[in-house]
């Protein structure tokens, strides 16, 4: 938003949402919601798909650093011949 001069006001103003859930979206604290990813592809000119891309990526990132540990120990199944 800050390289195109674009305040969380402004964005929420322009998405019809409460200024706050850009807020939060900015901040991390919550994840962008179909909802969201519907209302930012229209003003931004990009996909929904784009936007929950984005949301899907940095979960699974954040995620993996959680749990990466525990995956290591999950045996993949054999692969089909």
């Amino acid at each position: 938003m800050v390289p195109l001069g674009l305040s969380a006001g402004v964005v929420a103003k322009a998405l019809d949402v409460p200024r706050s859930r850009i807020e939060r979206v900015v901040k991390e604290e919550i994840g962008i919601s179909t909802d969201t990813a519907l209302r930012l592809g229209r003003l931004f000119r990009t996909s929904p798909q784009f936007w929950l891309n984005l949301q899907v990526q940095f979960e699974s990132e954040t995620l993996l650093h959680e749990i990466g540990e525990e995956l290591d120990k999950i045996t993949p199944v054999p692969e089909a011949a």
